[in-house]
């Protein structure tokens, strides 16, 4: 029986998010917090508040003991883009692309 939660328009980009993410299936809930509470990234927490609200959905909904879970997909998608501008010399203009990501995390019982 699988869980999942969500955070969306979280700020940082998709391409950051992946590099934390892709250390986590495999992993128990509890090794996974332990490996975020050491990466040294400021995404690293948001990812764990999915982690700990996926743990949390599957024990209050679906009744499952949280030490039998672990991660078994975890992903990034793109969000929106924000546009702005950024003065530059000369009477000219940059963009600045503020870009968000939404971040999913899938927990499965291990059998046995």
């Amino acid at each position: 029986m699988e869980t999942r939660a969500s955070a969306r328009n979280v700020k940082g980009s998709a391409r950051k998010a992946r590099l934390i993410l892709a250390r986590l299936p495999g992993l128990s809930v509890d090794q996974a917090l332990a490996l975020l509470r050491y990466v040294p990234s400021p995404h690293a927490r948001d990812v764990s508040k999915v982690v700990l609200s996926a743990a949390a959905n599957a024990e209050n909904n679906l009744a499952l003991d949280v030490d039998d879970l672990y991660v078994k997909r975890a992903f990034a998608d793109e969000g929106v883009t924000v546009k702005r501008y950024k003065a530059r010399s000369r009477g000219r203009a940059s963009p600045r692309l503020r870009r968000h990501s939404h971040i999913t995390v899938v927990l499965d019982e291990r059998e046995g």
